[in-house]
């Protein structure tokens, strides 16, 4: 029986050498434009890491708006709001968030000193990068072997490149997901800008409603070739979300006859990311969302009411994760994933993915998701391969102390399923 010393070894190796599927980022392949190009949607380099939106709302607790007004920063150069950031939060204080350690990992896994005092030195190196190579540079770094992308159809920019390159989705180091927020959220502008395209909608789903919305899906499933369908939705969310006279709403009506539908005939997943209060300082833009307790009985009564569809679901509050977790018990159609957004710091990583081991064997998939810069699949990786490490190791230590063997071809099979498997599987099913 392998020393618990041995076992450590045997995780460590199997999560160093398993490829991973970066199953949700906002990261895009460069055919839609690299930074620093104004309106490119591939953003990397030091300006973009420093100025991510969990620095930007870190470096406001520090020189607050009496100080330097919001106006006044997103007017600046992206340069020079870099500088601001590094100087109060890498200089001037101790780098100890989550945010700040991940910008540090990067750049020394990178080569780079993390230790600089100005970032001078780093857009000297980051500017002698040529995007296509640096992707490659980032995927072997992270072990990453595929990058999913999130593809908001109702974005203007990004549907415009869709629509003028047919090639845009051909890199296959990178996937397509077509992200439907307005249709969930706002259906009267959803079903204006669907009239605007040539279909013929209605805001009260009358007439060819039903049958015009599921032809939007189609058209843009088969243009995107995408793996699965993906909104983010409030904490106010309900399914199903009768109205005050009984009547479904149009988000229920969408979910019934046109949603669920179309994922049922191509067997895709509908991902649900649920618990984001949008803009409750707008002011600090993307900076100022904030995280909400969600409803985990509108997941359970998805699952129930259509069996035949496969949900992919992430919620944002440290408080729902328990209900969650035991709630994935009673459905097999439904998959958790990631430690998301406010989610994404070593303490509730450890705590979490311990407690949906526990409940769920290894039947779910524990990284967590949203990178939109590049390089931050660097650090996370790095960061989460060594949490999920210690917890696995922990695990197979309380198996061995009940005499039970742990082999290292069981550790090679568990970690492939948790970082890859899961999820190919999953959409297979």
């Amino acid at each position: 029986m392998p020393s618990n010393t041995l076992i450590k070894k045997l995780v460590h190796a199997a999560l160093d050498a398993q490829p991973i599927t970066y199953l949700h980022t906002h990261v895009y392949n460069p055919r839609f434009g690299s930074s620093p190009k104004p309106g490119s949607m591939l953003l990397w380099g030091i300006d973009e890491l420093v100025t991510y939106h969990y620095l930007v709302a870190e470096v406001y607790r520090v020189v607050p708006a009496s100080v330097l007004p919001y106006e006044t920063f997103w007017k600046m150069p992206k340069a020079d709001q870099a500088d601001h950031i590094w100087r109060h939060l890498f200089v001037e204080r101790t780098p100890v968030s989550e945010a700040c350690r991940g910008v540090l990992t990067t750049l020394g896994l990178l080569g780079l000193n993390p230790n600089e005092k100005t970032l001078k030195p780093h857009r000297k190196w980051f500017a002698a990068q040529k995007p296509d190579a640096y992707v490659d540079k980032v995927m072997k770094l992270a072990h990453v072997d595929k990058i999913v992308m999130t593809n908001p159809v109702f974005d203007d920019a990004e549907r415009a490149l869709w629509e003028s390159d047919p090639k845009l989705n051909s890199d296959p180091r990178f996937a397509a997901v077509l992200r439907i927020d307005p249709l969930l959220r706002d259906w009267p502008l959803a079903a204006k800008r669907l009239r605007e395209w040539g279909y013929d909608v209605r805001l009260d789903f009358t007439g060819k409603t039903v049958a015009e919305t599921q032809r939007f899906l189609r058209h843009w499933l088969d243009k995107m070739n995408a793996i699965y369908v993906a909104c983010s939705l409030p904490p106010d969310f309900r399914y199903p979300a009768a109205s005050g006279n009984g009547a479904p709403t149009a988000a229920d009506n969408f979910i019934r006859d046109v949603l669920t539908p179309v994922l049922a005939e191509r067997n895709l997943p509908w991902a649900l990311m649920i618990g984001s209060r949008l803009r409750v300082n707008p002011a600090l833009n993307d900076a100022g969302d904030m995280v909400g307790q969600s409803d985990v009985l509108s997941v359970v009564n998805l699952c129930r009411e259509f069996p035949a569809n496969k949900f992919l679901v992430t919620m944002l509050a440290r408080e729902n994760q328990h209900e969650l977790c035991v709630a994935a018990r009673k459905f097999g159609n439904l998959m958790l994933f990631g430690c998301w957004w406010f989610l994404n710091n070593p303490s509730l990583i450890d705590e979490i993915t311990r407690m949906r081991l526990e409940l769920l064997g290894t039947s779910f998939i524990p990284q967590h998701s949203d990178a939109r810069i590049l390089d931050q699949l660097v650090y996370k990786w790095d960061h989460n391969r060594k949490l999920i490490g210690a917890v696995l190791v922990d695990k197979y230590a309380d198996l061995q102390a009940t005499g039970y063997k742990v082999t290292p071809a069981m550790v090679k099979r568990d970690v492939a399923l948790l970082l890859r498997e899961n999820f190919w599987e999953f959409l297979k099913r």
